[in-house]
């Protein structure tokens, strides 16, 4: 298998991967993923695809990431793999589509309005 590349997006955060075979190591930014996310939850959150499709110890993954915070990091990064490992065997599409791993989740901050202090809040308003 020659190397897989993808890219996955959520809110402002952007993550390019590529998959080669290997040992099911992740390096992020050229950090361990234990190192880049020291939270547990998000860790799982990067390897749910993986998890599910019992190929979490077959696969290198080389990310680069950047823009946003570290939950929509995680959450680009779970996109871009789900997306690679379709590219890699496009019979796990179901499988994925169904845990809603292949969604780009399109919430994002709304702007924020001309006379307005924020998006949809208003100035205070009193009648007296």
């Amino acid at each position: 298998m020659e190397m897989i590349n993808a890219l996955g997006r959520r809110k402002s955060a952007v993550a390019r991967i590529y998959v080669t075979e290997g040992s099911g190591k992740i390096t992020i930014n050229k950090k361990d993923l234990t190192e880049y996310f020291p939270s547990s939850i998000l860790q799982y959150v990067v390897k749910q695809p993986l998890n599910l499709l019992n190929v979490a110890e077959k696969y290198d993954i080389k990310v680069n990431v950047f823009g946003g915070g570290f939950t929509g990091q995680s959450q680009a990064l779970r996109l871009a793999i789900a997306r690679a490992l379709v590219k890699i065997n496009a019979e796990d599409k179901k499988a994925l589509r169904a845990e809603g791993f292949m969604t780009r989740d399109p919430r994002a901050v709304e702007r924020k309005k001309p006379g307005r202090p924020k998006a949809r809040r208003r100035f205070q308003f009193s009648k007296r």
